[in-house]
């Protein structure tokens, strides 16, 4: 096929893109900031990102992705196109691009994102489950007759799979993942403390003493925000116990999705998945103790994958380097006039 390959793990938080022959060429923030006078898009990615919570009322800031799914169609093209502009720069033919999705987006919703891709400057596009891909980044060895597990935690949606074969045969998406956590920590503060605090200061509360299980040892953290009643500023330490019990309903809900999963797999494959161990991949999967949480939940040996926020990225990469493979696993490019049937003059 003529153009550049690209991959693209389109995510509720970030947008990783992979070029053929390349590597990993851009990771930014799923967030587009708007002029609401003019309605053009004035930041995407990093720099809209950094106006979350202190734009003007001149300023639109929003994350058209929600739920691994698209939410805001056009906000979501302008942002691709503008990724897509930015790493093909002047070439002369539209690249060739695969998109991951979540394993339980219907029909409508593929199709839907086929149309946006090419919209946004794709010559020809195609769709992959996260999980598989995730699952290939990680290093598991898919193309045998032996089953594995992908838990693959984002920032909208954790997808479950197993996977043998080169093929998903069992698989489940829960929209429980890292943006949850990170409201469920404001509304513990906001209610423990009686303090206000913005979306991008719970994040970094949860990455820096975060955790997954009860903690033995108590970090903590302090951060400002304002007080609920007065709206004056306030400074507050948070705990890693505030975290926990915070977090702990969606991290128990996680847990119950996994054993869902397998409770629903056959015999032999979970055979397989008892000897292989189960494997977390993406950002939330760095949540502290993450891996022993699905662990005690499962009674399974769980691991964290190498380089768990790229897995997807990289994956798809590898995927590229045999598009033969993904012909036969039934994954066809097409154009733009292909998915909507519509020639453009």
């Amino acid at each position: 096929m003529l153009g550049r390959n690209i991959g693209v793990d389109l995510g509720t938080a970030s947008v990783i893109i992979y070029m053929e022959g390349r590597g990993i060429v851009l990771t930014e923030p799923s967030v587009v900031a708007y002029n609401t006078k003019t309605g053009r898009m004035c930041a995407v990615g990093k720099k809209a990102y950094d106006m979350l919570g202190r734009n003007p009322d001149s300023i639109r800031v929003i994350r058209p992705m929600k739920d691994g799914v698209v939410s805001d169609f056009t906000a979501t093209r302008q942002m691709l196109s503008r990724f897509i502009a930015k790493v093909c720069r002047n070439a002369i033919f539209k690249p060739n691009i695969i998109v991951c999705m979540p394993s339980s987006v219907t029909n409508l919703e593929r199709r839907t994102i086929l149309d946006m891709i090419t919209a946004a400057g794709a010559g020809k596009a195609c769709l992959m489950e996260e999980p598989l891909a995730a699952a290939i980044g990680a290093g598991s060895d898919l193309m045998h007759a032996k089953g594995s597990m992908v838990v693959d935690i984002g920032g909208g949606t954790t997808d479950i799979a197993v996977i043998t074969m080169g093929s998903i045969a069992v698989s489940k998406s829960v929209k429980v993942a890292g943006n949850l956590m990170d409201e469920a920590i404001v509304r513990q503060v906001r209610r423990e403390k009686d303090v206000v605090i913005g979306e991008r200061t719970a994040e970094e509360i949860k990455k820096q003493i975060g955790c997954a299980v009860l903690p033995e040892a108590e970090l903590a953290l302090t951060v400002k925000g304002k007080r609920y009643i007065s709206g004056m500023p306030a400074t507050v330490e948070v705990t890693s116990t505030d975290c926990y019990l915070a977090m702990r309903e969606y991290i128990e809900t996680i847990g119950e999705a996994v054993r869902g999963v397998l409770e629903i797999t056959p015999p032999e494959l979970v055979g397989d998945i008892g000897s292989s161990g189960i494997v977390l991949t993406g950002g939330g999967a760095l949540l502290r103790e993450m891996a022993n949480a699905i662990q005690n939940k499962t009674g399974i040996k769980t691991r964290l994958a190498t380089d768990p926020v790229n897995c997807v990225a990289k994956g798809i990469g590898l995927a590229l380097g045999d598009l033969d493979m993904l012909a036969e696993q039934g994954y066809i490019f097409k154009t733009r006039e292909e998915i909507t049937g519509y020639v453009e003059n």
